[in-house]
């Protein structure tokens, strides 16, 4: 072996300030060198305390910021890592839910008829949320988390439940700044949970995003029939409110007796 690790390499080494990738070279080298294995000291407390910094360094991972809210507010380790993990819950997502949202608030705010916009999309949110909540070909950790303990029902209810917060939370700060009475600004409150109920029940048969598609179609299915027949306001007053609301609960309530067996 001709080369052989300089002191100021070494020291590094052994004080723990390489990095990993470097500090993993070094290891190999050491492996297949005896002159420099001989000049590095092997003791015990040395080796564990070195190959506990790479392990910290390589196989635990630093939690996200989401993840770390998560565990503030005093949810479990486990179930903050994969609540946090879900592709819905990126930056990206976000952003286009706030922009939507901006839009439909701008829009009303020019055309107060266009104020329809924001009660129709709002519902609609959460169930493109789930649809990227939860499957094989949306989640890159999905095989991972298929070995876990909550995959499969429980893991999607989770995982829809945060979508569904995050996207209420959202349109919920939208909603005072459109130019209607307070009412009417949170009408699409109960529609927006009856149909992610729906989405969720659904799923039990059906794939998840064709499920939400599934759903959003009926939505915009009913809102469309509505407008047309009685007009858009018809959709969103006390009786359809009465309606989407039982739907909640009847739903929610089959969700419950599914996650519990």
């Amino acid at each position: 072996m001709s080369w052989h690790i300089p002191d100021d390499l070494r020291e590094r080494y052994l004080a723990g300030a390489l990095e990993p990738a470097l500090a993993m070279s070094v290891d190999a080298h050491l492996g297949r060198c005896a002159p420099c294995r001989a000049a590095v000291p092997y003791e015990q407390d040395w080796l564990e305390g070195s190959w506990a910094r790479l392990e910290a360094e390589l196989v635990t991972a630093r939690p996200r910021p989401a993840e770390r809210v998560l565990r503030h507010g005093g949810m479990p380790d486990h179930l903050a890592r994969l609540l946090s993990a879900t592709p819905t819950m990126s930056r990206a997502w976000l952003v286009a839910v706030v922009a939507v949202l901006g839009f439909a608030v701008l829009a009303a705010r020019e055309q107060a008829e266009l104020l329809p916009v924001f009660l129709i999309l709002a519902p609609v949110l959460p169930l493109a949320g789930i649809a990227l909540a939860y499957g094989p070909r949306v989640d890159p950790a999905h095989e991972l988390v298929a070995a876990t303990p909550m995959w499969g029902p429980r893991l999607l209810l989770a995982r829809a439940t945060a979508v569904l917060a995050v996207s209420v939370v959202l349109a919920g700060l939208a909603s005072p700044l459109l130019p209607a009475p307070p009412g009417l600004s949170a009408a699409w409150l109960l529609p927006a949970l009856a149909a992610a109920a729906g989405c969720l029940a659904l799923s039990n048969r059906l794939p998840v995003p064709i499920a939400a598609l599934a759903v959003g179609g009926v939505w915009l299915a009913i809102v469309g029939a509505g407008g047309l027949l009685v007009g858009w306001i018809a959709v969103f007053g006390p009786a359809p409110q009465i309606g989407y609301g039982a739907a909640v609960l009847l739903l929610t309530y089959r969700l419950y007796r599914v996650s519990t067996r």
